[in-house]
């Protein structure tokens, strides 16, 4: 019982912990006005429609029997999702030092409470686009929302994981932040973000299968569009990827206070 209670009141620790970084973080990006969150949810939806105006300007309103505007909802709002969390990790903690003072604070605690802003952030932002879009008549609504939302959970945990191991390598190795903007450059095409598997030619396709980040594309996508599509992902696949990624991080980030220097 004694166990259990003290397990109760450790989880309420971290809890207020986590909320206060995150209003911290907030007050720290957007100042102290009450809009802050606002600026959060702002951000991606304004990257969104610039993009969908871009493409509207100088593409066809249909592509391969899909809306322009479906497309661009469902590849750049988990592209915005994946380069939110993913690019939040970079120097976090070399960023964060002076918050270890406060003993009850850890370096779990920054990296949750950073991941938890990013994707609540961006998820807001999804659904008052899609909502504001589906309500003027602009966009379909939903086929599957389970799959559609299985497929934004996967990408948000698979992009977890990436910055767990993407925080931890920037704090150990000065260098490897060089690295983390060419790599996003590069798996953006081949990242699901422009396109379905099955437009691609065969030997494409089971090349491509193997990145782990083009099945939540599909998931989302399925979700949206339904039968209308057709799609190729395994939820084992990229749940494992996504698993293993995290495992690793989390499991150094837990073990690395000590090689970090509070200045």
């Amino acid at each position: 019982m004694l166990q259990r209670r003290s397990m109760l009141q450790s989880l309420a620790i971290q809890f207020r912990s986590i909320h206060a970084l995150m209003v911290r973080d907030v007050m720290m990006r957007y100042g102290r006005e009450h809009l802050g969150f606002v600026w959060v949810v702002l951000e991606p939806m304004l990257l969104t429609a610039g993009v969908l105006i871009i493409w509207s300007l100088i593409r066809p309103s249909h592509e391969h029997g899909i809306r322009l505007i479906g497309l661009v909802i469902t590849g750049y709002m988990p592209l915005t999702l994946w380069r939110h969390q993913t690019n939040a990790a970079l120097l976090l903690f070399r960023r964060s030092t002076a918050m270890l003072y406060h003993r009850q604070l850890t370096l779990l605690d920054i990296f949750l409470s950073r991941m938890i802003l990013e994707f609540a952030g961006t998820t807001a932002a999804l659904l008052f686009v899609y909502f504001v879009l589906v309500s003027s008549g602009l966009l379909e609504p939903v086929q599957d929302i389970s799959l559609a939302v299985a497929g934004w959970l996967m990408m948000g945990w698979l992009a977890f994981g990436v910055a767990a191991l993407t925080v931890v390598l920037t704090e150990l190795y000065e260098v490897a932040e060089r690295f983390v903007q060419p790599f996003q450059y590069l798996q953006l095409p081949i990242s699901g973000t422009f396109f379905l598997i099955d437009w691609l030619p065969y030997d494409a396709q089971q090349l491509i299968w193997y990145n782990p980040t083009v099945h939540t594309y599909e998931m989302f996508r399925g979700g949206f569009f339904g039968p209308s599509i057709v799609t190729h992902y395994s939820v084992p696949y990229v749940a494992t990827w996504a698993f293993v990624l995290s495992s690793i991080g989390l499991w150094v980030i837990g073990n690395m206070r000590s090689r970090i220097r509070i200045v």
